[in-house]
C-alpha cells in the first residue's frame, strides 16, 4: 500500500512536530530568498540589510535549512522588510 502525506516534510521528519517545524523554516527561507531577487541584491548587500555574514546569505541561498532555527529565520524578515504571521488551526 502506498502512503500519502500532505507536505514532503510529513514524509522526511520523524514526527509532526519535526515536520511543523520544518515547513515553516522551509516558507520563511523561500521568503528571504525571494526578497533579495525582488530587491536585486546580492549576498554582501543582503548580509548587510538581514544583520548576518555574507556566508550566512550563501547558506541561505543554497537552501541548507538545517543551518537555521526559526528565531534566526523570522529575525532575518523582520530586518528585510517582511511581516511574519503565524496562522494557528487544528490539525487535519
Amino acid at each position: 500500500m502506498t502512503q500519502r502525506f500532505d507536505s514532503i516534510w510529513d514524509a522526511l521528519e520523524d514526527t509532526p512536530e519535526e515536520a511543523e517545524n520544518m515547513k515553516l523554516r522551509s516558507a520563511l527561507m523561500m521568503a528571504l530568498k525571494d526578497q533579495i531577487t525582488r530587491m536585486e541584491m546580492n549576498q554582501s548587500e543582503a548580509a548587510k540589510r538581514f544583520g548576518v555574514t555574507q556566508p550566512r546569505i550563501s547558506d541561505l541561498m543554497r537552501g541548507k535549512i538545517n543551518l537555521f532555527g526559526l528565531d534566526a529565520l523570522v529575525n532575518m524578515a523582520a530586518a528585510a522588510g517582511l511581516h511574519v504571521e503565524i496562522q494557528i488551526r487544528e490539525a487535519a
